[in-house]
């Protein structure tokens, strides 16, 4: 360490030291890995193990090679002289490190290696891959065990009767690659089907029932899963034993873990590869920014045939927009409920319910063309013309909610949308009652003065001051539904023409008449004085004595306000009829708070838009990724409810009129953390779907992923070199198995007409795609033979004499064998 060793990359145990040696013309590198701590006797099967190291039983190692294209000795007789070289140099120092020097072509993976244990025994090592046509009797486990005996036996007859031999067996298992048209359609069907009947059956897809399926068809993130199943090291003195253990099930391996096989797309750190929303939310901000190039959205449709008409002013064609606008507009539509995800941050950031009009409006633009401000501003105004048939035709805006309240906490143009929808069916009702107008009129004229109408109810304990009669409360109209900029409109005239009694306006004094009116309506003997102990109970002092024994009439007065010379309200109730409620004249125009709404769209600037699409856009998109089924992971949950509080704090400034380069920065880096969080959550559903029958296991397999990404989660602009990859296993309890052996069904006809040969220990029919085992066979030694300590040596005197570690497939084998020999 001191002599500046690097941590090997993928491992954290291992560490190298490489340093070039000159021997002539001859370059050569040598590289010497060993580990802080030395690892256990069974420990070889652990992901933190060099293929060296499994392959040979060695905790630390020399390799050396020279420096070439190839990075191998070719030459037999340079390869031992070699090899000898380095043996007599590490002699010299007492060292017992083993050495090794690749050999051969480089696709046979074949090396030469020698460790001197003392001065009694020499270990040496040998390797060699079969690359094609491996002998059938070296896919079965029979073959393999005679292979390992032929290696200290000379023939079949010198066989002792028993040779105890040491065997433990680790086997990867790769999960079918799924296909989702066979859920739908099955070969046989699609048979008796036409071509034309066949295209109109699209292909499924993984996630076609999770919430961004309408926007996007996002790559399965999980490719797959590989099952390692390891059998513990057990004893075998005859090879037909072996038989035994390649029939056997996978169930009797001592240990299942379990490590999902992950898209590149999930690997790669490189920004703006992922398609989805983030994607679509970075080109959004680029239109932001190009917002303040003009007054009107119309500029940007204006002809561009004598600019550069570059992809980022292409427009879709007409064909296109109409699909839009008829999504939009269309019947099925309905009215939305405005199902949103419950999260404490999502009415901060000031944006539109991702399935109200202009939520909808918003999200279609993320992927109209290539979201860029042209595009938009065509889409816009398309948009706002259907708006405009609606309200001319009186016909009823879809994907609004039916309420007769405004929700204050959304932007402006989802105000507005609601204010037009409420007008809308105003003025159907007025039209309605057009044609029944006259004729109540007639009867209302003979009705009999003095008649109570429009009453409420009863006021508990409250009689009229000259009748001694009941006092009724009437029913009143409801104020006037108010947009936010109209709301500070009123704000802005109580500041300038405020008075003592608190009309600040012309509305005010509206809204009182009418509450003026309907109480003479439903207290035809009421005095002034009568009101405003019900109204404004405040303005009434009353002098009844504090035992409530007061005789009638009460004793009381007015307030100085209300009794002051030309009182606005006393006059405003001196003009005021005794007309109920559904008599007067509504105190919300319609047809005139409708056009105003129209005018706002028609005459919104560009950066006025943008910024409201922006803050509607990345909460929407939040809104449909956050009503994804994952499963509950608690990391996860975490991080979407952090993505929620950074999106509050980076939109909150859009609402401050902040200038747009300052922004600009900050809407990105938020784009990038959405990006890393909409590829976890794309990941967590995806595991949970398929260990849906193991949620622990589900759960750990994600956090193992979520750990080994956190690294990568920066919210910089650049790209962040991580090359760490991802090896964690997880292992499988054993109430876990059934579960995970679902990954593998049982092979269809198509799947296994190819499957000759086999190497046995199949998984529901799947054969494994990699099988490694380690035979060993241990002696026991006097201690009298060694002049110095060896690590071969064990407590109970026994020194490994033959290793041999194979790897294969069905049409693959390497072999590495150490032999350790008395000198």
């Amino acid at each position: 360490m001191q002599k500046g060793a690097d941590c090997v990359p993928s491992f954290e145990n291992l560490y190298m030291i490489k340093r070039e040696l000159k021997h002539g013309k001859r370059v050569y590198s040598m590289e010497y890995h060993f580990m802080k701590s030395a690892k256990g006797k069974n420990s070889y099967w652990d992901d933190d193990t060099h293929s060296m190291q499994l392959s040979f039983g060695v905790d630390e190692f020399l390799m050396i090679a020279p420096l070439s294209a190839s990075g191998v000795v070719l030459d037999d007789p340079e390869s031992t002289k070699l090899l000898s070289s380095v043996a007599i140099a590490l002699s010299n120092c007492g060292s017992n490190w083993s050495a090794f020097v690749p050999v051969h072509d480089p696709s046979r993976k074949a090396y030469i290696g020698i460790q001197n244990l003392g001065t009694v025994f020499t270990r040496r090592f040998e390797a060699d891959r079969i690359g094609s046509q491996v002998p059938i009797r070296l896919m079965h486990l029979e073959g393999l065990h005679e292979l390992f005996l032929s290696k200290f036996v000379l023939s079949s007859t010198d066989f002792p009767a028993r040779v105890k031999v040491h065997f433990s067996m680790k086997l990867t298992y790769r999960t079918p690659e799924y296909d989702y048209d066979n859920e739908t359609l099955d070969s046989e069907a699609t048979e008796s089907l036409t071509e034309n009947e066949v295209a109109s059956h699209p292909k499924k897809q993984w996630d076609d029932d999770c919430p961004w399926a309408e926007w996007y068809s996002a790559e399965d993130p999980v490719k797959g899963f590989e099952l390692t199943a390891i059998w513990g090291e057990r004893t075998f003195e005859e090879t037909l034993e072996m038989a035994e253990v390649e029939n056997a099930s996978s169930f009797d391996a001592d240990s299942w873990f379990l490590h999902p096989v992950v898209s590149q797309y999930m690997v790669d750190d490189s920004i703006g590869k992922f398609v989805g929303f983030a994607s679509q939310l970075h080109l959004l901000v680029n239109a932001y920014e190009s917002s303040v190039e003009a007054q009107f959205l119309e500029d940007f449709v204006a002809d561009t045939s004598g600019q550069d008409n570059s992809k980022s002013t292409t427009v879709p064609p007409p064909s296109v927009i109409d699909r839009v606008m008829k999504d939009l507009f269309s019947d099925e539509a309905g009215k939305s409920n405005y199902m949103e995800a419950e999260n404490k941050y999502t009415r901060a950031m000031r944006g539109a319910p991702a399935d109200s009009l202009f939520g909808q409006f918003c999200l279609h633009a993320l992927w109209f063309g290539n979201c860029n401000i042209r595009a938009i501003a065509v889409l816009w105004i398309d948009f706002v013309r259907e708006i405009r048939w609606c309200w001319e035709e009186s016909e009823r805006l879809p994907r609004m909610k039916s309420s007769s309240t405004i929700d204050l906490s959304s932007c402006l143009i989802h105000q507005k949308l609601q204010m037009l929808a409420i007008c809308i069916e105003r003025k159907k009702s007025l039209n309605r009652e057009k044609g029944a107008g006259h004729k109540d009129e007639t009867s209302n004229t003979t009705a009999i003065t003095k008649t109570r109408k429009g009453s409420a109810g009863v006021v508990p304990k409250m009689m009229l001051l000259n009748t001694f009669q009941e006092m009724h409360a009437p029913y009143t109209q409801d104020a006037p539904l108010m947009t936010e900029d109209m709301h500070e409109e009123r704000l802005h005239a109580a500041e300038a023409f405020g008075n003592a009694i608190g009309l600040s306006g012309q509305l005010e004094r509206d809204i009182l008449s009418s509450d003026m009116s309907a109480f003479k309506a439903a207290n035809p003997d009421a005095v002034f004085e009568d009101f405003i102990r019900w109204h404004s109970p405040g303005d009434w002092v009353s002098e009844d004595k504090a035992d409530g024994n007061s005789g009638w009439p009460p004793k009381g007065k007015l307030s100085q306000r209300m009794s002051e010379h030309g009182n606005v309200w006393r006059k405003i109730w001196n003009d005021a009829p005794p007309l109920p409620v559904s008599e007067q004249k509504s105190l919300l125009d319609p047809v005139r708070e409708g056009e105003k709404v129209l005018h706002y769209l028609e005459t919104l600037r560009p950066q006025q838009l943008l910024e409201q699409m922006v803050c509607t856009a990345f909460k929407s998109s939040a809104d449909i990724l956050n009503k994804t089924t994952y499963g509950g992971f608690k990391l996860m949950k975490t991080k979407m409810d952090q993505l929620y509080a950074t999106m509050a704090s980076t939109l909150k400034s859009l609402q401050g009129n902040s200038d747009i380069s300052d922004l600009a920065g900050d809407l990105k880096r938020l784009c990038q953390v959405f990006e890393h969080i909409e590829k976890l959550l794309i990941l967590a559903a995806s595991v949970h779907r398929k260990l849906i029958d193991a949620p622990r296991l589900a759960q750990a397999v994600f956090a193992d992923y979520f750990n080994y990404y956190l690294p990568k989660m920066g919210t910089t602009l650049e790209s962040i070199c991580y090359e760490k990859e991802f090896t964690t296993k997880e292992k499988v309890g054993m109430h876990e198995r059934d579960a995970v052996s679902n990954l593998f069904p049982p092979p269809t006809a198509n799947q296994s007409w190819r499957k000759v040969l086999s190497m046995g220990n199949l998984l529901n029919g799947h054969e494994p795609l990699q099988r490694e085992i380690i035979f060993s066979v241990q002696e026991r030694v006097s201690n009298g033979h060694y002049s110095s300590p060896t690590p071969l040596c064990t407590d109970d005197e026994q020194i490994q004499t033959h290793r041999m570690y194979i790897s294969g497939t069905s049409n693959d084998l390497w072999v590495a064998l150490s032999v350790t020999s008395w000198d």
